[in-house]
């Protein structure tokens, strides 16, 4: 099986809805909670519909910030410019049946309007995946509203198996065994994401203090 998701993805897409430069997909800590809530508090009426499958208020979304267990699962997301996340993917691994069963995890995923049709959805599904099956998942899973564009397009590109019901879709993804080209490869990814991040900070802070140099109007 070809697992190179991102590369699949890329090639799929019309040259005109690419993104100009390589997407960064870094995985999160309690340390980014705050503009994780940011991100989703930035989602439309109807995108948080398609997000958590019905009409969210903030309080809500505050309270499924603050629950999130970054330790036992994995959050990837995107940055800009200015250090907003305009892309977040929650990989929740789900109980193991038995010992002897491989581990299914599932993954949900929220793009900002302004980020739609440059790959992010796709970049960090296919880091998901990635971790998945570096972290001994056999199924990756999505359930989400059977009109979420967005999730169907990632689902059909990877090739997942859609069962839809009732205005819902379950895909399914099964993944090979992690090897060590596929660790090797996660750990890459994360270290460049991780410098692209530091640089873009960098850059922002270098921006905010010449910005306060400059005389008032």
């Amino acid at each position: 099986m070809d697992t190179s998701f991102d590369r699949r993805f890329a090639q799929s897409q019309p040259a005109s809805a690419r993104p100009r430069g390589r997407t960064m997909v870094r995985q999160l800590t309690a340390a980014d909670s705050k503009r994780l809530l940011a991100h989703f508090i930035a989602l439309s009426e109807d995108d948080r519909v398609l997000r958590f499958g019905q009409r969210t208020a903030d309080i809500v979304i505050e309270n499924y910030v603050r629950g999130i267990d970054f330790v036992n699962d994995a959050v990837f997301g995107v940055f800009d410019s200015n250090l907003n996340l305009t892309g977040v993917g929650h990989l929740a691994y789900l109980p193991a049946r038995g010992d002897d069963e491989p581990r299914t995890a599932e993954f949900g995923l929220s793009v900002l309007d302004t980020a739609r049709g440059t790959g992010v959805g796709s970049a960090l599904f296919a880091r998901a995946a990635m971790r998945s099956r570096n972290s001994g998942v056999g199924t990756l899973y999505m359930h989400c509203l059977s009109h979420n564009a967005t999730m169907m397009h990632i689902a059909r590109k990877a090739g997942m198996d859609i069962h839809r019901d009732y205005g819902e879709a379950d895909a399914y993804l099964t993944l090979p065994p992690a090897d060590s080209a596929s660790i090797l490869a996660e750990m890459f990814e994360e270290q460049v994401a991780v410098f692209d991040y530091a640089l873009k900070r960098q850059v922002r802070h270098a921006n905010t203090f010449l910005e306060s140099l400059m005389p008032s109007l």
